[in-house]
């Protein structure tokens, strides 16, 4: 498959099975103190993860992790409504950003590397206090890592909003870093 830019990445995370994909300047991804603490103070799976926080680098880290790249990907799916497909959404979306990073590492792009959508929910080892069986397809929310998903979307041009009722829409955002 040829991967030799954005259109074609696009395409590829469409085949895989996200509902959208757009291309961006990692400058337009957005890092903020703030949402690594609405993760440590506010979801329910808190500590549980070694793709959560507090098992994650310093959202600094993240600033300068972005700091080494010019393109990235953001993936979405949705729009859904109610939680009952909400876990299969967001493992779903993470096994399409796991799937472009490899293929786009497999076409030359060496660095391509994700941050998923919502606690990593492969399996229940690390919050069961196990070993991950699967630590090459674990990856961290994009939250936990302090990327404001609402600002880098909007700065992608895709549409999200605070998320009010049960049967307001709602979508889910990953994050694959190419270059």
């Amino acid at each position: 498959m040829e991967l030799s830019g954005p259109d074609q990445w696009r395409r590829r995370a469409l085949q895989l099975g996200a509902d959208a994909a757009t291309p961006l300047d990692a400058g337009a991804v957005v890092v903020a103190e703030w949402v690594r603490m609405k993760c440590l103070f506010g979801c329910y799976a808190v500590g549980e993860r070694r793709t959560c926080p507090p098992n994650l680098p310093a959202v600094s880290v993240t600033e300068r992790l972005l700091s080494e790249y010019t393109r990235a990907i953001l993936l979405e799916v949705g729009p859904l409504v109610g939680r009952e497909r909400s876990s299969q959404a967001a493992r779903a979306l993470n096994d399409v950003a796991l799937a472009l990073e490899r293929d786009l590492f497999l076409a030359g792009y060496y660095r391509a590397w994700s941050m998923g959508a919502a606690p990593c929910e492969l399996c229940d080892a690390c919050a069961q206090g196990a070993e991950c069986p699967t630590p090459e397809h674990a990856r961290p929310s994009i939250e936990g890592c302090g990327v404001d998903v609402f600002a880098t979307a909007r700065n992608a041009g895709r549409t999200i909003e605070v998320v009010r009722h049960e049967d307001d829409e709602y979508r889910f955002f990953a994050l694959v870093l190419v270059d």
